[in-house]
């Protein structure tokens, strides 16, 4: 198997370390020879000694963007950092990072001093936090931070260090520690055990209310992995800056577009990563008034929708809701989840309350017949196949699936899973054609039956995937097959 990085240095001296693994090259032989097809971007490392404007080290990160491989630095990193005047937009932020550090030390510098960072990791570990921001920041595989302390305390500057400075300030261990953690190379390996092919990466949060997967779900997404030769890491928020270790990237947080999780999904795009949900599927997904306009386009069957604008909402809109809907009828925010941001009205008051609630944070709302039923389908879709399908009933005494009480808990109905061959034909087919509209990744289409035929409730771009509910039937094939079309993904990135 071909390494995942290769590094380049100026020369091979500068190279003091055995890491299996790693493909070394010098600078000019990266330069000159070794433009030449290959199955995938390429993770070049860009150790030259100087990055300065026409340099060897700028021309290697230009190159390697002109071959479509990935470098570390890009060419816009080195600019950044080739001038104070370029940088100084992050000095603030990064300095409250710093006080805030220093604030909570027991024992502080008390005089100027060096902080190295390499890859992410601090020299000085207290400082780990500033070193990650520095890294999200100045994708720098090698960082020199001088840090001025007394009554002005500051960042004083910020410069690329060159591998050949390494060793000359005693940090060959560090780097070495560094480099094994960001490349994920164990010291050494186990013979009795074949090393994985694959690094996924599955965001989660555990201290998520409604996560799209609980705790057991997620263990059985590492097991399956691991029988796959798949390396399966559950990561947080945090580890943003830690996305190119990966092969690729598995969201199973509640998405929406103004958080890191649509952040996580166009950074992992950006690296060249399998992203599922990918950003195409989040913008599509978590907005009802596209969602919407993309299923009544394709004459797909939804209940009878009507937007409503904030700026032109009056009595005279009310009445023609009433003409058209009837009552009750159902308001919705346009990117609600999980049942949140939805009101049944009975009563023109309770539509004017309705709307004003929902207005206060979106210019665009939509207005929707109460189609009540025992229960909501969910067909759940990969790559445009269905994967399995359940019915889940409303909440006792409740109109939803997902009861959320005034005190903040919630309360969600039952659920019955079945194989998708013996769910309805005609719901399967519906589902199928609405999850094609959005993309081909990992979707859950919510539909309605009843004496008027099937409809299009919603499509969700990260359904959940719990043990015990949506797994009944399949098992561990269930999360096995999701595991295999990462594989597929990641395997067509590379040709």
């Amino acid at each position: 198997m071909n390494p995942r990085y290769t590094i380049v240095v100026d020369r091979a001296s500068d190279w003091k370390w055995e890491i299996d693994g790693l493909r070394i090259l010098e600078a000019d032989e990266y330069l000159t020879h070794w433009s030449r097809p290959k199955k995938r971007p390429i993770r070049i490392i860009n150790l030259c000694r100087r990055y300065s404007y026409l340099s060897g080290g700028y021309y290697c990160s230009l190159l390697a963007e002109a071959r479509n491989d990935l470098p570390m630095p890009t060419v816009a990193d080195i600019l950044d950092l080739s001038r104070r005047s370029l940088y100084a937009f992050a000095l603030p932020e990064l300095n409250q990072r710093m006080n805030n550090t220093f604030q909570r030390l027991a024992e502080p510098p008390e005089s100027d001093f060096t902080l190295y960072i390499f890859f992410g990791q601090a020299s000085d570990s207290r400082f780990h936090r500033l070193a990650n921001e520095i890294f999200d920041i100045f994708r720098y595989p090698l960082i020199k931070v001088r840090i001025a302390v007394g009554a002005n305390r500051a960042i004083k500057s910020i410069t690329p260090l060159g591998l050949d400075k390494v060793v000359k300030d005693n940090l060959a261990t560090f780097f070495e520690q560094s480099i094994r953690h960001y490349t994920r190379l164990p010291e050494r390996r186990r013979s009795s055990r074949k090393h994985a092919l694959y690094d996924l990466a599955i965001l989660a949060n555990p201290g998520e209310q409604l996560p799209p997967s609980d705790a057991d779900a997620l263990q059985r997404f590492v097991k399956a992995g691991k029988a796959l030769r798949m390396d399966v890491e559950i990561i947080q928020a945090r580890d943003y800056h830690r996305i190119p270790e990966f092969d690729g990237l598995f969201l199973r947080e509640t998405t929406a577009l103004d958080n890191h999780t649509f952040r996580f999904a166009r950074k992992a795009e950006a690296e060249g990563l399998p992203v599922i949900d990918d950003s195409k599927s989040i913008l599509r997904c978590t907005n009802k008034v596209y969602m919407w306009e993309r299923l009544s386009n394709h004459q797909l069957p939804t209940p009878h929708t009507i937007p409503l604008n904030r700026a032109v909402f009056d009595e005279q809109v009310i009445t023609m809701l009433e003409e058209q809907l009837g009552y009750p009828m159902v308001l919705k925010i346009p990117d609600g989840c999980f049942s949140r941001g939805m009101f049944k009205a009975a009563n023109r008051g309770q539509v004017r309350d309705a709307a004003a609630s929902l207005f206060a944070n979106s210019r665009l709302i939509l207005a929707q017949e109460f189609m009540y039923t025992a229960y909501d389908w969910r067909i759940g879709i990969l790559n445009g196949k269905p994967l399995f399908a359940c019915k889940y009933k409303a909440s006792r005494g409740h109109w939803q699936i997902v009861n959320h009480k005034d005190d903040g808990s919630v309360v969600a109905g039952g659920f019955q899973t079945l194989a998708v061959e013996d769910a309805p034909e005609h719901v399967v087919s519906l589902a199928t054609k609405a999850a094609a509209l959005i993309g081909n990744s990992l979707y859950g289409v919510d539909l309605k039956e009843n004496d008027r035929g099937v409809f299009v409730i919603e499509i969700n771009d990260n359904p959940n995937v719990d043990h015990g509910v949506e797994d009944k039937v399949l098992k561990g094939e269930l999360y096995t097959e999701i595991m295999r079309e990462f594989i597929r993904r990641i395997d067509a990135s590379r040709l």
